[in-house]
This record gives structure tokens, C-alpha cells and sequence, in this order.
């Protein structure tokens, strides 16, 4: 059975020293403000901030005074950064029984909870076993310690891998109206298949970041949707995303409270066909072929 997860996933990553540096204060204004608007789960990676945020959440959290059974809280590990927080000489991954445990116990009293609603595997090793991962994710759940497991940035054959020993839920990797290409190679597909829940992380992609041919064509035409829908061009971007069969849940990484209170509003809007193939036309830059 899986997690229930809100339509719309807040990213905590630039919550902390990566950018906003909220305090816990800060931070637990935050989270109740995305509950009060229907975003109930909240996405972490051990990583984040330098191996800092999951802990600064977990202070803003127990500042906040909700219950746990209040919110859904996803993480991930794997990723060994470079960081002084940890003696890693190199940028590597580690996907060892031992250390899929460690960092999971670590991230828990971080965030000070007892359970993860799903653990995700930051990005795929070449050198990871999956006999071991699974070992290590069936004494998890065992104890309690993991609700769901899922994957991030995984390929199918990736998935495949570790499928075979252990059920994968989620996948979470890139995807937006800029950037497609899981809709073309078959990732989409795969997981529709295989029943994944596919999370898109930067579901905004490079339309707000990068001035562009592909951009400035996307902002046009957002324009006249956003007249004709009455909603800010962001919500239609993760509008667009979840009108995928696939079941696509976006992660919103905004901190800002305008724009929060906006989001779930594209869980409401039904997107008429044409539009959406529109917006799938300017991004590429053609026709659909």
C-alpha cells in the first residue's frame, strides 16, 4: 500500500544554507502555510545544505507543534558530497547495506521522527548490488523505519535492477514543459507499466531562469493561457505536468507565500487538449511529429 502523498510536493532543498537560510521560526511559518493550502509532504535529501537542512527542518517542525501524522516527509541518500560536515575526499555514491541504514537512522533524528513515508535513492551507482539495497530497505520497512521506498534519476533498466529484488513506488526525476524527454524515451511508459508514481523535480524547468528561443516562445504563449485560465504561468506549467496519465506529482521548491496559497489551484484546472499539445509545440520548437 502506498503513501498518500499531496498532489503537489514542497522541495525543501533551498530551504537552508543552499539559498533561503530560513530559521526554524522561518521554517515553521512555512509549513504551515503549505498545509493550510493542501501541500502536505515535504521532500528532503540527506545532502541538502550541505548535510544541514533535514536537521534544521526537523527544529522548524518541532517548533511548528504538528503531528507528525499531519505531514508526509520523503528523503533520500546515497550521495556522498564533499562537504566539510564529512571526510569525503570525492563526489561519490554509497549504496552499501551498512550505510543505506546509517543514513536513514541519521536522517530520523534529524528530523526528528521515527519514520520515513518514503526513502528514495538519490541517484544511481554503478556499483550498487541489488540484492544488498534490498537487504538493507526489507529491515528498514521491517522496523518501521520506511513506509515506502522509491528511486531519483533512475533509468528503466536502472529500475529494472532493482525492481527485480525489491518493489519500487517512486521515481523521482526531471521533467517539465522544457524538459521532456522522459515523455520520449520511454520513462514514462516504463513506470505507467510497472506501477511507479513518478515525483518531477524542477517541474518549472528553465522557463523563469534562462532567456531563450525555446523560452521566449513558452512565455507567449503562457501569456495568453494565463488570460484565458486566470492563473499565474508557473501553475500552469505544473498544471500541464499533471495532466500526464502517468500521475505525475510536481515538487515546488517556492518558499514564497503568494505563490504557495497558487499552487493547488492547478490541481483544479482542466487544461484543454489543445492547449496542452500547445504548450508541448513551443517548447519544442515544431510541430508535433
Amino acid at each position: 500500500m502506498k503513501t498518500r502523498l499531496s498532489p503537489i510536493i514542497s522541495g525543501t532543498m533551498n530551504w537552508g544554507a543552499w539559498d533561503k537560510k530560513l530559521s526554524a521560526e522561518e521554517m515553521a511559518h512555512t509549513i504551515h502555510i503549505c498545509l493550510e493550502n493542501g501541500i502536505t509532504t515535504f521532500d528532503h535529501a540527506d545532502i541538502y545544505g550541505g548535510y544541514t537542512t533535514e536537521a534544521e527542518f526537523g527544529e522548524g517542525f518541532k517548533k511548528s507543534r504538528l503531528s507528525r501524522e499531519s505531514i508526509q516527509l520523503i528523503s533520500k541518500c546515497g550521495i556522498q558530497h564533499v562537504t566539510g560536515n564529512r571526510s569525503n575526499r570525492i563526489k561519490h555514491y554509497d549504496y552499501s547495506k551498512d550505510y543505506i541504514i546509517w543514513s536513514v537512522e541519521n536522517s530520523l533524528k534529524n528530523l526528528q521522527t521515527d519514520y520515513l513515508d518514503v526513502l528514495l535513492l538519490h541517484r544511481p551507482s554503478p556499483l550498487m548490488v541489488a540484492d544488498e539495497i534490498a537487504e538493507a530497505i526489507t529491515k528498514l520497512q521491517s522496523e518501521g523505519k520506511i513506509v515506502d521506498f522509491g528511486l531519483s534519476n533512475f533509468t528503466s533498466s536502472q529500475t529494472d535492477l532493482i525492481q527485480q529484488k525489491i518493489k519500487v513506488s517512486y521515481n523521482q526525476i526531471q521533467f517539465s514543459a522544457s524538459y521532456f524527454t522522459p515523455m520520449l524515451d520511454g520513462s514514462l511508459d516504463h513506470m505507467q507499466v510497472h506501477g511507479i508514481r513518478p515525483m518531477a523535480w524542477n517541474p518549472l524547468g528553465n522557463v523563469f531562469r534562462e532567456d531563450s528561443e525555446q523560452t521566449r516562445w513558452l512565455k507567449r504563449l503562457l501569456a495568453s493561457l494565463v488570460q484565458k485560465y486566470d492563473v499565474g504561468a508557473d501553475v500552469l506549467l505544473l498544471a500541464w505536468i499533471l495532466r500526464h496519465p502517468a500521475g505525475i506529482i510536481p515538487i515546488a521548491g517556492t518558499v514564497n507565500v503568494a505563490r504557495i496559497q497558487q499552487l493547488m489551484k492547478a490541481t483544479k484546472i482542466e487544461m484543454e487538449l489543445e492547449d496542452w499539445f500547445a504548450i508541448w509545440t513551443e517548447s519544442m520548437g515544431d510541430k508535433v511529429p
